[in-house]
Formats: structure tokens, C-alpha cells, sequence
């Protein structure tokens, strides 16, 4: 009879001890989870802030500004259409 009441207090603590045991655990797994998330977006924020800085280059924004068809007073824009037809045509043309 007295092993079954110590059984029993073994069996009551245990779960007592269960709910928090798996709170603890999920717990821990929450930070190991939100650590790596901390982790990847400070990877990210440092590729973000390489980016700035080579965007903020004059000539980066020389050549951004040239992508948008913007020129440099004085000079003159010109508009190359069928470029890609020229280049297959020289493409397929035997050579002399």
C-alpha cells in the first residue's frame, strides 16, 4: 500500500511539473526561432545599408538618372529604335 501512495506522489508531481516543463520548452524553442529571425534580418539590414551607400555614389546616380532617359543640360537625347533587329540581322549575315 505504501509503495502505491509513493507511486501516486511520484505520478501527482510529475504532473505537476508537466505544464510548465512544456511551457519552458516552447519557451525555448520561441527564442531559438526568434533569435535566427533577429539574426537573418541583421544580415539583411547590412546588405540594405551596402546598398544605400553604393546608391548614393554620384555615379550611381549618374547611371540611375541615365536609366530614366534624363540628360545633362546641353546635351541631347537620342532614341535608338530597332537595335535588336540590327544586331539578329548582323548576327545571321555571313561574314566576307
Amino acid at each position: 500500500m505504501l509503495r502505491w501512495v509513493g507511486l501516486g506522489a511520484i505520478v501527482l508531481v510529475g504532473l505537476l511539473y508537466a505544464r510548465p516543463l512544456q511551457s519552458y520548452f516552447d519557451a525555448k524553442h520561441d527564442l531559438a526561432r526568434r533569435t535566427a529571425d533577429v539574426r537573418t534580418l541583421r544580415a539583411e539590414k547590412r546588405e540594405l545599408q551596402h546598398r544605400l551607400a553604393e546608391s548614393s555614389t554620384g555615379e550611381a546616380l549618374t547611371e540611375q538618372a541615365r536609366r530614366l532617359g534624363l540628360v545633362r543640360p546641353g546635351e541631347k537625347l537620342y532614341i535608338v529604335k530597332g537595335l535588336s533587329a540590327w544586331v539578329h540581322a548582323k548576327a545571321t549575315t555571313p561574314a566576307p
